[in-house]
């Protein structure tokens, strides 16, 4: 019997894109394992989301100093900054890395940075392989860390929309046609470049997501300097239903981010054929293809023209069947498929 260790102990974050990829590849493996495979989870002691043979060991705090787990085969980092670092208890040892936005953060340091730079080395020498999320971010990590070709690999994450076809009650009702966006409240998600692209029309700006830090005034402050704050709604966290209801029923998705590893919110607004624009930075045109419009820059005259330039072409060729079709490239069965191959050539 092989065992194949996964650490889930990040499903203590709820609402987060880390959040979605430990919860789904949970359960996806679970579906796709062997007769002669064994899970072994490691996450937090009241997640009880998973059903199926596994087993688990409950997260505790001391962990960091003292972690004891039986042998196993393999060992599935699948966060570079996870709480446990068990090598001498696998065979072998597979790391995750989703990003390396910590570089791209202005709250940090040269000092901070270039420490976690070196804990990164450090767990990468160590490890057996190492996974990107998408090419952009293998690119990134080989600017910055030292990584042989032979211990590199391309998973790309998944993407699952749930389908709530009677809900139609959300706590916020727009008035108007409106934009949308979702993502944690954060600088490098870009959002405060979006309220300029209200003037000159009657659209609102819906943007979903947790605050953090004092961003969310910068967003503000753009809104007022553009004269449409009262058109901007920063609704905070929003439940699935919500969710998938602007998606489905918003004019067009926005997602200007400048730091991205993968973007799922691109994939789930493409599941329901809207138009989406991107930033061209980090791995969104990687993610989007020929399905998206894309901000070359944050210019907002040029911003302006590009969106009013890509609703006219959306309109008058209608391809939401291709882009449809652009989402399904990405699906969990696949992620969680291509892990399973990768776990096997260990053993």
């Amino acid at each position: 019997m092989h065992l194949i260790g996964l650490d889930f102990e990040k499903l203590k974050y709820q609402h987060n894109g880390l959040y979605t990829f430990c919860l789904q590849l949970g359960h996806r493996l679970l579906q796709h394992t062997r007769e002669d495979e064994k899970l072994l989870y490691y996450l937090p002691q009241k997640f009880n989301e998973f059903t199926g043979d596994f087993k688990k060991v409950p997260y505790k705090w001391y962990h960091r100093y003292l972690f004891n787990p039986p042998q196993m085969d393999v060992w599935h980092a699948v966060h570079q900054t996870g709480n446990v670092w068990p090598r001498n208890k696998a065979k072998k040892t597979i790391l995750t890395i989703h990003d390396l936005n910590f570089l791209f953060d202005d709250r940090k340091g040269t000092a901070e940075k270039n420490r976690l730079l070196k804990e990164l080395q450090k767990q990468v020498d160590e490890t057996d392989c190492v996974v990107a999320i998408s090419k952009f971010t293998l690119q990134t990590i080989r600017e910055h860390i030292q990584v042989p070709d032979n211990k590199c690999r391309i998973i790309y994450q998944g993407s699952e929309v749930k389908e709530f076809p009677g809900f139609d009650a959300p706590a916020y009702r727009p008035a108007k046609p409106f934009l949308f966006s979702i993502g944690m409240i954060l600088s490098k998600k870009n959002f405060h470049v979006l309220p300029a692209l209200l003037q000159h029309n009657d659209y609102e700006l819906i943007i979903a997501g947790k605050p953090q830090g004092d961003y969310i005034k910068k967003i503000e402050e753009e809104a007022d300097a553009a004269g449409v704050r009262a058109r901007v709604k920063l609704l905070g966290t929003i439940p699935d239903e919500e969710k998938y209801w602007y998606y489905k029923n918003c004019k067009a998705f926005m997602f200007p981010s400048i730091a991205e590893g993968f973007g799922a919110p691109v994939v789930e607004a493409m599941h329901f054929g809207k138009p989406v624009f991107l930033s061209d930075k980090t791995s969104l045109p990687e993610i989007g293809g020929d399905a998206a419009y894309y901000f070359r820059n944050f210019d907002k005259a040029y911003m302006q023209k590009t969106f009013e330039d890509g609703i006219k072409h959306f309109e008058q060729h209608n391809p939401v069947a291709a882009v449809q079709q652009h989402a399904k490239l990405f699906s969990w069965d696949t992620n969680a498929k291509e892990y399973l191959k990768l776990y096997r050539t260990m053993y």
